[in-house]
């Protein structure tokens, strides 16, 4: 039986494919992202021959399917990371898990092991280390290992047979991008290597209702490398964020098919693993500078969690004829804009001024409700005027002038309550939304413009 080959040029971004090369993709129009892949293609079965033998196809119907029970999803022991997974992991569900070179995945799937139950049984399947680096990770994270499995092997096929064999509660695979399958020709971590290796991993694990964790690369971008086409056809995926030089971790989810993708999870590399930040508001606020101008707190929400964070501006002369602004942690284009309506509404001149703005502990802040706190932390280190320590803003700010209402201020309110402030400037609109007798104990200024902020701190 005579073999043919071709080659298919494939889109890293879009997963578009072509019949030849050209320096633009005609799908999504970026520039040098077709890569040629060889394809082998087997002629059709002739006429006389005996067919393929299918195993039998399983339905129910849908009334008769319950998920209410206790086996539905699997807790991993690991708070953050059940919230950030909606609750557990599902059965028969696959989860992508991408991130920088030493963010801490391969760390936190060793601790998943750890945590499990011990009745769950895990097959580790790994294409970068062998099995001896495993247990010497292992035995720095205290993994006993009782229940867990390893395999070192790149060949999809003789993964998706282990998997049959043992049957295990779940499996992991580190990486996508080490494993290869017998059925396409083309090298490791090529586009058709890692579409064809994702789906052997899916329909093992829907078929034999087998949880399947999946590590995967980044490219320069930190988008997870390959083709778009396998965060799709997966039900979760999530990147664990971070700067290396930091010890906190953050794990987010951007598609999750049985939760919210606003919530995340906080973690801190040590040197025997991630742990938990259960109180994420008071390690953010940890050496907070007291009495110090230019600083003020922030409140953002990421997803039902809110979280504190400090917001420090500096105000200098420049020396030059143009500004400088950097922006760390926070959107340059709305400092921007925030700058042109402290100017306009507010009344200081800022043409003449370098604004250095940073969020402390390495948070980004996209959310509008932390408007107000930003404005009063560069008014304060304009004025040379701190905002008082126990003080904390809360509020849109737009391009009239005016403070706006935010959504979730209740939760926003009790978590200043909780961490130790005793005033929050809100927008007076919001007013009407609060039980004003549960916060008794904080003082809350309602302002309707940002001059009335300024003229509180």
């Amino acid at each position: 039986m005579k073999e043919k080959i071709k080659s298919v040029y494939v889109c890293n971004v879009c997963g578009e494919q072509s019949p030849r090369w050209m320096g633009r993709c005609p799908s999504c129009g970026q520039w040098n992202t077709l890569t040629e892949d060889v394809i082998r293609e087997t002629p059709a079965t002739k006429a006389g021959k005996a067919p393929v033998l299918r195993g039998e196809v399983t339905s129910s119907k849908l009334r008769d399917i319950n998920v209410n029970d206790e086996k539905s999803r699997i807790l991993t022991g690991i708070e953050e990371l059940d919230r950030v997974l909606g609750g557990g992991i599902v059965i028969g569900s696959v989860v992508l898990l991408g991130g920088e070179p030493g963010a801490g995945k391969s760390t936190l799937l060793l601790q998943i092991c750890a945590n499990l139950p011990a009745h769950l049984s895990v097959l580790y399947v790994t294409g970068e280390e062998s099995i001896r680096q495993i247990k010497l990770r292992a035995d720095r994270l205290h993994v006993t290992g009782d229940t867990v499995t390893v395999a070192a092997e790149t060949e999809i096929e003789t993964v998706t047979d282990l998997i049959h064999t043992y049957k295990p509660s779940l499996v992991i695979v580190d990486s996508i991008q080490t494993m290869h399958s017998a059925a396409v020709s083309s090298s490791a971590g090529s586009v058709s290597q890692v579409k064809e290796c994702s789906a052997q991993l899916l329909a093992c694990a829907k078929s034999l209702e087998i949880p399947v964790f999946i590590v995967g690369h980044v490219n320069k971008d930190g988008a997870i490398a390959g083709p778009k086409v396998m965060e799709h056809i997966v039900d979760t995926v999530l990147y664990f964020e971070g700067d290396r030089m930091l010890p906190y971790r953050i794990l987010r989810a951007v598609k999750n098919r049985y939760g919210s993708t606003n919530e995340i999870g906080m973690f801190d590399m040590t040197g025997s693993g991630l742990r938990e930040i259960v109180n994420p508001s008071k390690m953010l606020l940890e050496g907070r500078p007291l009495g110090v101008s230019g600083n003020c707190v922030a409140c953002t929400m990421e997803g039902t969690r809110p979280i504190l964070s400090e917001v420090q501006a500096l105000v200098t002369k420049t020396s030059f004829g143009t500004p400088r602004r950097t922006a760390s942690g926070f959107d340059f284009s709305r400092m921007n804009l925030l700058l042109a309506v402290l100017e306009k509404r507010g009344g200081y001149f800022m043409g003449a001024m370098d604004v250095y703005l940073n969020i402390v502990g390495g948070l980004e802040l996209d959310d509008t409700a932390c408007d107000l706190a930003v404005l009063l932390a560069v008014v304060s280190s304009l004025l040379d005027k701190p905002v008082p320590d126990d003080t904390i803003a809360i509020g849109e700010v737009g391009l009239g002038g005016e403070v706006r209402s935010i959504n979730n201020l209740d939760a926003r309110v009790k978590e200043a309550m909780r961490i130790g402030f005793r005033r929050v400037i809100l927008p007076r609109h919001s007013l009407s939304q609060l039980d004003l007798k549960e916060f008794s104990d904080i003082e809350l200024r309602g302002v309707s413009y940002l001059r009335d902020a300024i003229e509180i701190i």
